[in-house]
């Protein structure tokens, strides 16, 4: 317990940390593209991967300062978000190496050191915390629900961007390959967050993790 209490600030410092070098990715990569030419904020941040990394940023921050102020006193809707933040990093880098990468494509990040920080490091860190780290509260699998609810709405958009504009992120949801290939591609993807969203509710559950007793408040 004692040994378990006393590795919490480093996991804290760690995330704050990691949070500072994504958001320097983040502003690099935004930095670079605006030195090629005039950035639409909204395709930039439309990206599902500068979207999670960005999330990533904010969720770290506020996770790693309110764990150094008080780490026995974190709110469950705190963990809720770092799930989400799993989650959703997870996905950027299967996605990235699956379908973008073979490719050749850069899912936004052009800029090679920040595409490793946000398509294949910060996917690893992030996975490793949750694994490993265990200042956290048991979230319910309703939870699992409620993580859902963000790439099915980022996706709903990127649709309707695509049937309007023309604008999408990757190549998959390109509406010229026809809507019943990009249906088969969300459905697959849908497939894959809600599996690994059950897996890191789940792993959240386990018993060994719940030697850290946290106050819900």
């Amino acid at each position: 317990m004692k040994t378990t209490q006393a590795i919490v600030p480093y996991f804290n410092l760690a995330r704050i940390l990691w949070a500072l070098v994504t958001l320097a990715a983040i502003v690099a990569t935004y930095s670079d593209t605006a030195s090629r030419g005039p950035v639409q904020p909204m395709n930039f941040f439309g990206y599902f991967t500068i979207q999670s990394n960005a999330l990533l940023v904010a969720v770290w921050i506020v996770a790693g300062t309110a764990g150094l102020v008080k780490a026995e006193r974190v709110t469950r809707w705190v963990v809720g978000l770092r799930a989400l933040v799993c989650v959703c990093m997870a996905v950027v880098g299967l996605i990235y190496l699956t379908l973008l990468a073979p490719l050749g494509a850069a899912g936004g990040v052009p800029l090679p050191w920040a595409n490793w920080v946000m398509h294949i490091l910060g996917p690893l860190v992030i996975l490793g915390d949750w694994l490993l780290s265990k200042d956290r509260v048991v979230l319910p699998y309703t939870a699992v629900f409620l993580i859902l609810i963000y790439p099915m709405l980022w996706t709903g958009v990127v649709l309707v961007r695509g049937a309007t504009d023309g604008w999408v992120p990757y190549p998959f949801l390109n509406p010229e390959q026809g809507y019943g290939v990009i249906s088969l591609y969300v459905v697959a993807i849908a497939a894959v967050f809600a599996g690994i969203a059950v897996f890191v509710v789940a792993y959240g559950r386990r018993r060994r993790h719940r030697d850290v007793q946290l106050e819900i408040r």
